[in-house]
């Protein structure tokens, strides 16, 4: 029937039709039925309903009645929960709206259900009464974010007709009406959703028919039903219920007679606009296609047809066919039977999906091994393409957590290979993803949208069934990344192969010529696995049937069988067996559990065991992680580096406080704990699921599932006492204020000691108890007893989380004076203090195994626990020192942290002296006529600059300098405040400040006197500096500046634009001091985060040899970090670690003193301990024992020693960490993420003096900040003071964006080093990281608002270079001019030849792109014109690339891709391998139409023109993109070697 309503309820958004199935010549008689029936329940829409209500379809209108009695009874609704009601009309009432005439509600959380509460589909409401359970809401949607409020009505109604709109929006909107209103389903019930979700696809179904059809939504009526099937399989493949197994195609054919009477239901022809749908042929062969269908479906199963239903024999589906048959009958109608069978259809196939195309078992995957297999494929082949592939990161979404989630796409013309590019079959990749994986695939083809439709399997593998062939398909040609899991779907007349890789499904069509012969292997299997099922089918008792009947049966194929092997069954077997993978696969697709049970399954999975000896771990859940780069070897057409994955080597510490994280590497486990290992991996997974996967990059997040210690009251004191509080002993002295000092208290019975602890309760129930260190006891005046405690806080509190020992506790700076009657008992901590170095090592670990042991002992009997403390943790500076033992409970009245505080205090005042000559503020002394930094802001209004990307620090200023001249009239004598205290200065220009020009061709340190004055007040001033003539200033070789002096031999006009020398008569009175010295240059702005007070100590001087630490460089690279340390004096690598050949060859060509080691460092680890003797100590695979054994004597020989090493530094691999690393979970990344306990243990077995970890920011946040909480608590265990935080490369004279992330070590003996006082203006913020109590900490301040030098540009940086062309190739050149820039100066040093001035070499396409990026600042792919260009081959292509206008909406405009760089600007991050379509595309020259060569790059981080580097190009990219900027390096060895002289002048 179809219920017509007024133009004015169509146009506010309601035309509703009501029908019950049934064909064209009974609708109307249906619509006089619903007319008398319903004639009162016309709706009028709300107009201001926020949810629009657009055309509807017939529907179902022949109800059984119900009467409904309404209460009067009325009430108000809570807006905090939802409100209960019995009745619909009181539920109606209540969520009323401005709307007028019948209701309309909206229906969530819903169940439809009989008279018994049994959930019903949703149809059934057709031939039974139906209830319904749920929320009703307003149909207006509430403007605020909280979650809706409404009415919970139970059992309410009755269905009188359901209807379906949405269908000129494209999504259905589904509607159900009862006698009082009608009610919009917005979400449905968990526990039914199993049912809606079957009508919402058909729904959806319907939608996308009548969008393909009626030419008012843009569709064609006149298609034929293969392009109309085509075109709504495409529409619907990307939803949810569609993804696994399910055959789009053939259940909208299975739909085809409830599609066609939903479109019939919409026909009008008084509104003359698309013609009738009655009468579609496209509709109507639909209509026939579905009796065809559904005659087929109940017809025995034929061969190759697996989504045939197969007839039910199993209890569930005969009680299903038994009550369906039972209800039909009763009511009279069989339309209930189809309901059932429709459903039961619809479960089998959800059912596939949820087990997925590719399972087999939950636990195992038996290993294909690749010389089993290779005898039936071809020769060794590389994959060759003649297409300019995109990466698919590029093309696809990136933000998809679950594989059900992922978008659906087709693939023709196609090809597999490994990481060599050599072709391999898809069958030696699990169709799982497995634990231990060791192969890794990737494709290439053709990308377009996956139809849905399947291949011939006919033995003819040429040709598609989809509508047009891949010959013809006009795709996006595309690499991959590595597909993790495949398998296969087929039914009666195709079969298909699909992939997955983290972004994507892909549906492979044609194969290319190429991989052909690879395809067919697999296609022959799989007709063999369906000729299998098919004889299984046809068995009464399949149970009896063995492997064996299945080979003798395959045997006897005729030769013309599809799936003919052979006639000798042995033949057949070992086809069978080891091709196994894809029949099993095939099996466990299959809904029949008689067959997916079978002998033959059971015999064929203990054929492959016997055969194959190796079963892999399958991963249990589907959570996507890509934090890497597309590692195909497509994405860097290069040498492809044959490493081989190796576990870390490790100590037995390092093993012991991974291992709950890591216990997958370690050789001790046993075969028989592989049950055990599928518990843990799944608890392991289930956590991470349940992280929060949005940490911001630079946060470290403390989780706060520690187990909280117990505290047992002692069970020796007696109770006697009461809450009596008395001093046991006399008065031991006083304070200055004069209250008695003591020692000793006895409290509730308890003595508490000074130097001891105890607990405080705190006032929240569920909190720990604080627990304080007791520095001195006292009695006030009043007669008070008090103590003066320092907070100790558990290692959960602290920044290393659950990492941390539940034992350990830390001393901390929170300080206190607490009555002693608060105290809740006394608790034992030992203050810890050990031996330190490497030859206490043995000895302290046994004392810790001891420990370890009792206090388990303890734990079991109830007994309280006993801490240690051997820490003190300082948040505010981000480090854990070494506790001052003589200074810490003394018991005499003095706490070192009241002292701390204090002095910060101080260093916060403003004094001013009264002879008005000179004041302190923060902490510094300023006279008159000294020089000072002030705010750029103070003078900002001069100009502004527009900033680009890329070119962040254009319009960033420098500090002011000026000279005190004197300090102004105050107003107020007395007062104290900086702000108000003015003092007059002369302003001193900079460079920079006249034009960009002249800061391109000055020294970076110099500064023009002026006659302009200014009265600033003092709060401006930033710190102080000084001015020496140029002959002062002294030689500098290094590009990092370090000490605030600058050089001033001009006078600088402002009215007139003017530059000249200074005059005679200007007598400027110059800084004191020596060149280059470093006291003086230290009583500068005291401006850091975390407070730290420079050491007063004289000139830093080049060390001799002898003097500097003896340095371990592992992970080395190039060189980098030990090229920096070694020009800042403290530091001699005399030995080095590096895998790669060619960046191990660069390293020995700038360090020819050192000894390089080309080798993976597990291997060294192993080779070290064995040769020391300590191989218990040592857990590594057998593979690096081997290697190590098989070293050669010279090698071992060299090696160095524990007690030889004073310094260990390095950077593990950084890629799994990395956010420019999007691919983190493959084997060998994983392994990569994995070489930090390597690294550490080498740590653990040498204890150096002192250790440096560098890494990139996303270290502190990587798997939630466990990795770094991990690394911090295993340094800390070692007996190290740690010290952490994140600084900018850019800040320390490096020209680039890089923020790199850093853990100092230093033993307890040394001091710990602070962090580098960042001198150039950079645009970054406070690198922080999140501590525990809502803390945060910056090693060093942001100096976006200011610094004492300005950034460097890339002007400063490559201008003098001499231009070459695309792929430039000579590796010397001369320079052909004199360096112009400050920076060039300095980075040329005495080179006359300029090496490596080379470029990779765009391809033609690429090339014609860049010529005609525009060449200006911020310009990028956004700029080309749209349009074609022809190539030399004559092929037209777009000249912008067709993905990126299509996905820029979803990824910030892809701003930078193409881009070239700005002369003012910085460089981006520099990265292994520049590429204008990759993740940093801003790698354009800024005038040449070029990518950046080798040598920029070097310059952009730092490293002098004389460094060499090794290799092709692409070794030397990936060499400068792995490197750790020498002038960063340089500034944190400064730091150290203060550090070490500090101490040596405190002795």
């Amino acid at each position: 029937m179809a219920r017509k309503m007024g133009s004015a309820d169509a146009d506010a958004g309601i035309k509703k039709n009501k029908s019950k199935v049934v064909s064209a010549s009974e609708k109307n008689v249906a619509t006089d039925q619903t007319k008398r029936k319903r004639s009162s329940s016309q709706i009028i829409a709300d107009p201001i309903a926020s949810r629009k209500m657009p055309k509807r379809a017939a529907a179902c209108s022949e109800f059984k009645e119900k009467p409904l009695r309404l209460s009067k009874k009325d009430s108000v609704i809570e807006t905090k929960q939802d409100y209960s009601v019995k009745e619909e009309g009181i539920a109606v009432r209540l969520t009323a709206g401005q709307h007028v005439g019948r209701a309309c509600r909206r229906l969530m959380d819903f169940t439809f259900h009989n008279s018994e509460g049994v959930p019903q589909p949703f149809e059934m409401s057709e031939v039974e009464d139906i209830y319904i359970s749920g929320l009703v809401l307003p149909l207006e949607e509430s403007g605020n974010k909280e979650k809706p409020k409404g009415v919970r009505c139970e059992g309410f109604g009755r269905i009188e007709e359901w209807t379906i709109s949405g269908y000129e929006d494209g999504s259905p909107v589904i509607w159900i009406s009862t006698v009082l209103a009608d009610y919009d389903c917005i979400k449905p019930s968990g526990g039914y959703k199993k049912y809606y979700d079957h009508f919402y696809a058909k729904a959806s179904a319907c939608v996308e028919v009548y969008r393909k059809l009626a030419k008012s939504s843009g569709g064609d009526p006149s298609i034929t039903l293969d392009e109309l099937l085509a075109g709504v399989v495409r529409a619907m493949s990307g939803m949810k219920c569609f993804s696994g197994c399910l055959s789009i195609r053939d259940f909208i054919v299975s739909q085809g007679d409830f599609i066609y009477n939903q479109l019939i239901g919409l026909d009008d022809p008084s509104e003359g606009t698309d013609p009738q749908f009655v009468g579609l042929p496209s509709l109507v062969a639909l209509l026939e296609e579905c009796s065809k269908f559904v005659d087929l479906t109940q017809a025995q199963a034929g061969p190759f047809n697996e989504n045939l239903r197969i007839c039910p024999n199993d209890e569930e589906n005969r009680k299903a066919l038994s009550a369906a048959s039972s209800l039909a009958e009763e009511a009279g109608d069989s339309k209930i039977a189809r309901l059932l069978q429709e459903g039961e259809h619809w479960h089998s196939m959800k059912q596939k999906k949820s087990q997925g195309s590719t399972t087999l078992s939950n636990k195992y995957y038996i290993k294909i091994n690749e010389d089993e297999i290779a005898n039936d494929y071809p020769l060794p082949a590389f994959y060759k393409t003649s297409h300019e592939e995109i990466d698919e990161y590029i093309i696809c979404e990136s933000n998809i957590e679950y594989s059900d989630d992922m978008p659906r796409k087709r693939l023709h013309d196609w090809a597999l290979y490994n990481s060599d590019a050599r072709l391999v079959p898809l069958e030696l990749l699990p169709w799982k993803p497995c634990a231990d994986i060791d192969v890794t695939i990737f494709g290439s083809g053709l990308m377009t949208e996956d139809d849905g439709s399947g291949y011939n399997v006919d033995g003819d593998t040429t040709h598609s069934s989809s509508s047009s062939g891949a010959s013809e398909t006009e795709g996006i040609p595309t690499f991959l990344s590595a597909i993790k899991e495949w398998g296969i779907e087929y039914g009666s007349d195709f079969i298909s192969i699909l992939v997955r890789t983290d972004l994507a499904w892909y549906r492979l069509g044609k194969p290319s010529k190429q991989y052909a012969p690879w395809y067919e292997q697999v296609a022959k299997t799989a007709r063999l696995a369906v000729s299998i099922i098919t004889l299984l089918k046809q068995e009464v008792r399949v149970a009896r049937v063995s492997f064996a009947d299945v080979i003798k049966r395959v045997s006897e194929f005729s030769k013309d069988h599809p799936a003919f092997i052979s006639v000798k069954p042995e033949i057949v077997e070992r086809y069978v067996v080891v091709h196994g993978q894809i029949i099993l696969q095939q099996f466990s697709a299959f809904p029949d559990n008689s067959i997916k049970k079978c002998p033959f399954v059971i015999g064929l999975t203990r054929k492959m065991e016997e055969r194959h000896h190796t079963k892999w771990l399958v991963k249990s859940k589907k959570s996507l992680r890509r934090n890497g780069l597309n590692l195909n070897p497509r994405a860097a057409i290069s040498v492809v580096s044959q490493r081989r994955a190796m576990q870390a080597t490790t100590t037995r510490l390092i093993n012991r406080i991974w291992g709950g994280y890591y216990s997958n590497y370690s050789p001790e486990e046993s075969n028989e704990g592989i049950h055990c290992e599928v518990k843990e991996d799944d608890e392991i997974e289930d956590q991470e699921e349940n992280e929060d996967d949005d940490a911001l990059e630079q946060e470290v997040v403390v989780t706060d599932n520690t187990q909280k210690a117990k505290l047992v009251s002692r069970q020796t004191k007696s109770s006697s006492g009461g809450m009596e509080v008395r001093w046991d002993g006399e008065s031991v002295g006083t304070l200055p204020t004069g209250e008695a000092l003591y020692k000793k208290a006895i409290v509730h019975a308890d003595v508490i000691s000074v130097g001891g602890a105890v607990a405080v309760q705190v006032d929240e129930p569920d909190n720990l108890p604080a627990i304080y260190f007791v520095e001195y006891m006292f009695e006030k005046l009043d007669g008070s007893k008090m103590f003066h405690g320092r907070m100790m806080q558990q290692g959960c509190q602290t920044v290393i989380g659950n990492a941390a020992n539940e034992r350990e506790v830390f001393l901390t700076n929170e300080c206190m004076d607490i009555l002693l009657e608060e105290v809740k008992q006394s608790i034992y901590v030992e203050i810890r203090k050990r031996p330190w170095g490497h030859q206490y090592r043995k000895e302290n670990t046994d004392i810790d195994k001891i420990d370890r042991a009792r206090a388990e002992e303890r734990k079991k009997q109830g007994l309280a626990t006993e801490y240690y403390c051997k820490s003190l943790y300082w948040p505010e500076r981000g480090a854990f020192f070494a506790l001052p033992h003589g200074q810490i409970g003394l018991g005499s009245g003095s706490c070192q942290a009241c002292k701390f505080r204090e002095a910060d205090r101080e260093g916060e005042d403003f004094k001013l002296d009264a002879s008005m000559t000179n004041f302190t503020y923060r902490g510094t002394k300023y006279f008159i006529h000294d020089f000072v930094y002030l705010s750029p802001y103070y003078f900002s209004a001069e100009r502004e600059v527009e900033v680009f990307k890329g070119g962040r620090n254009v319009g960033l200023k420098a500090y002011v300098v000026c000279q005190l001249l004197g300090v102004c009239d105050l107003k107020k004598p007395t007062s104290r405040d900086a702000n108000s205290v003015h003092v007059k200065v002369r302003r001193f220009f900079r460079p920079e400040d006249i034009s960009a020009d002249k800061a391109y061709t000055s020294d970076i340190r110099e500064l023009y006197y002026s006659e302009e004055m200014h009265t600033v007040p003092v709060d401006m001033i930033e710190g102080k500096c000084e001015i020496r003539k140029k002959k002062d200033l002294g030689s500098q070789d290094v590009l990092s500046i370090f000490d605030h002096v600058f050089l001033c031999e001009y006078l600088y006009d402002p009215s007139k634009g003017s530059v000249k020398q200074l005059p005679s008569d200007i007598k400027l009175r110059y800084s004191p001091g020596e060149p280059n010295d470093d006291a003086m240059s230290r009583k500068k702005k005291g401006k850091c985060k975390e407070g730290e007070v420079d050491s007063d100590f004289g000139i830093l001087k080049e060390a001799s040899h002898g003097k500097r630490l003896t340095t371990l460089d592992i992970f080395s690279g190039c060189g980098g970090l030990s090229e920096g340390l070694e020009k800042s004096g403290v530091s001699l690598t005399k030995w080095a670690i590096e895998y790669e050949e060619a960046a191990g060859d660069a390293f020995k060509l700038n360090h020819p003193e050192s000894t390089v080691f080309v080798n993976n460092c597990n291997v060294i680890l192993r080779a070290v301990m064995g040769k020391c003797g300590d191989v218990d100590d040592c857990i590594s695979t057998p593979e690096a024992a081997e290697l190590a054994a098989s070293l050669d004597q010279k090698e071992v020989d060299n090696l160095p020693l524990p007690g030889q090493v004073d310094f260990i530094n390095g950077g593990p691999p950084c890629q799994g960490f990395s956010g420019m690393n999007r691919f983190s979970q493959s084997t060998w990344s994983k392994v990569q993420c994995e070489m930090i306990l390597a690294f550490l243990s080498f740590a653990d077995y040498y204890r150096p003096k002192f250790f440096l970890l560098e890494n990139v920011r996303n270290f502190v946040s990587f798997n939630q900040g466990q990795t770094f909480r991990l690394t911090v608590a295993s340094l800390l265990e070692m007996g190290y003071q740690v010290r952490f935080g994140i600084l900018e490369a850019g800040a320390y004279g490096v020209p680039q964006s890089r923020k790199r992330a850093f853990i100092w070590a230093a033993s307890p003996e040394e001091l710990l080093p602070e962090w580098p006082e960042p001198m150039h203006v950079f645009a970054a913020p406070e690198l922080k990281i999140s501590l525990s109590g809502n803390l945060q900490y910056s090693a060093v301040r942001s100096t976006a608002k200011g610094a004492p030098f300005r950034s460097l540009t890339v002007r400063d940086t490559i201008g003098d270079l001499p231009p070459v062309g695309n792929g430039a190739a000579k590796t010397s050149i001369e320079y052909q001019g004199e360096p112009i820039s400050w920076f060039q100066k300095k980075i040329r040093g005495g080179m006359i030849v300029l090496n490596d001035h080379i470029s990779k070499e765009m391809n033609e396409l690429n090339l014609i792109r860049c010529q005609r990026i525009p060449k200006r600042p911020g310009a990028d792919w956004r700029d080309l014109p749209d349009e074609k260009v022809k190539l030399s081959t004559g092929q037209m292509v777009d000249l912008i690339p067709w993905c990126l206008p299509n996905t820029a909406k979803r990824h910030n405009q892809w701003k930078g891709l193409f881009g070239r760089l700005d002369w003012e600007g910085n460089f981006p991050t520099s990265i292994t391998d520049p590429q204008p379509m990759g993740k940093v595309g801003m790698c354009f020259h800024p005038e040449q139409d070029r990518i950046v060569t080798v040598r920029e790059c070097a310059r952009s981080q730092g490293f002098p023109d004389g460094y060499k580097f090794s290799g092709t190009v692409l070794h030397k990219h990936r060499q400068i993109g792995n490197a750790v900027p020498p002038p960063l390096s340089y500034a944190l060895g400064r730091k150290l070697k203060e550090a070490i002289e500090k101490k040596v002048k405190d002795v």
